[in-house]
């Protein structure tokens, strides 16, 4: 997969390098596939996240839409137009978007991002995803794996979701396109997080500092570490119940960060699968359970975080057990079930 993408990208900025479409970065590999703790090895599908930025005579503005729910931060990503005459005497020959007549625009030069890919001068998701899924589709020929792979595109609104298969071997791929926050690993992202996200609404997304997190536990975990395997026991073990892959991800990781990590050795199994269990119980009952990356002070010092997000208060994974009783009921008993 990190091939393909590597690939895709390599021909994307060949396709794309006169165009005024977003500019992308390498890709990167997000989710449990690339954590090492897929729940379900035979269907799992491998998240990438490929960050854009904007091209040339462009600059990306991201807004946080206060009108979301409180629990959750969305961002819209406004796209100004830039003025580009002091580079007009350069190679490109850029004609200038804000201060050159619109017909000599219009006959001369491609389209802004504005009229292409945005709604009201922000950059929308359906409009972006689709003009990836053209791209993908397009330079495909010219990748090495087709001669040997076969491409299918998936449906898919808010992201590109493609399979390739050889015959023998299938893997599901997921591109969501996402704008980063200053300098850090939290980006917004096209992944929807409701059952409806409009359109030019991108939700915040904290899958990369968590992959980091996972990268950073790996880099001091001994050879025997079973960290991932737990991980990836529980999570299958919670397949049926009302209880997320997300909560008990977010459990080992508050483990990781507070337990040393030589103390999740082969012979330590019995004893941290405990842990996850009496975890899970105790944030049950207390209807409570804290999000990893969000106002979390003690994350290690490579996970960069913009300041709103170190200082927000901590979200509530479990808000709604703390709203609803008859969900509170329903995840003690379940959870004694499990």
């Amino acid at each position: 997969t990190t091939e393909l993408m590597d690939n895709y990208i390599a021909c994307f900025a060949h396709v794309l390098s006169d165009s005024f479409y977003p500019v992308l970065p390498r890709a990167i590999g997000v989710g449990s596939a690339f954590e090492g703790w897929s729940p379900r090895e035979q269907d799992v599908v491998y998240r990438v996240l490929i960050p854009m930025t904007p091209p040339r005579g462009h600059s990306f503005h991201l807004e946080l839409d206060s009108a979301g729910q409180r629990h959750v931060r969305n961002f819209r990503v406004r796209v100004q137009l830039e003025c580009t005459c002091s580079r007009e005497q350069q190679a490109d020959k850029m004609l200038c978007f804000l201060h050159h007549p619109e017909e000599e625009l219009r006959s001369n030069q491609d389209p802004s991002l504005l009229d292409t890919l945005c709604t009201d001068s922000y950059l929308d998701v359906h409009k972006t995803a689709r003009w990836l899924y053209q791209v993908v589709r397009a330079v495909w020929p010219a990748l090495p794996q087709s001669h040997s792979w076969h491409l299918k595109l998936l449906p898919s609104t808010r992201s590109c979701q493609i399979q390739v298969t050889n015959g023998t071997e299938s893997f599901r791929i997921e591109m969501l396109l996402g704008v980063q926050r200053d300098d850090s690993h939290i980006f917004v992202s096209s992944q929807p997080r409701e059952a409806y996200t409009p359109s030019t609404t991108w939700p915040e997304t904290y899958a990369v500092a968590e992959t980091e997190f996972f990268k950073h536990i790996a880099r001091q975990a001994p050879p025997d570490s079973l960290h991932l395997k737990c991980l990836q026991f529980f999570t299958r073990l919670q397949l049926g119940f009302g209880f997320s892959t997300y909560t008990t991800k977010t459990i080992v990781m508050h483990l990781l960060n507070v337990e040393p990590v030589s103390s999740w050795r082969r012979r330590d199994l019995l004893l941290r699968l405990v842990d996850i269990s009496e975890s899970l119980r105790l944030c049950v009952q207390a209807k409570r359970l804290n999000h990893f990356i969000v106002g979390n002070w003690r994350l290690p010092g490579d996970i960069r975080l913009p300041r709103d997000v170190q200082m927000d208060k901590r979200n509530n994974l479990f808000h709604h057990l703390a709203q609803q009783s008859a969900a509170h009921r329903q995840a003690i008993s379940e959870y004694q079930v499990m």
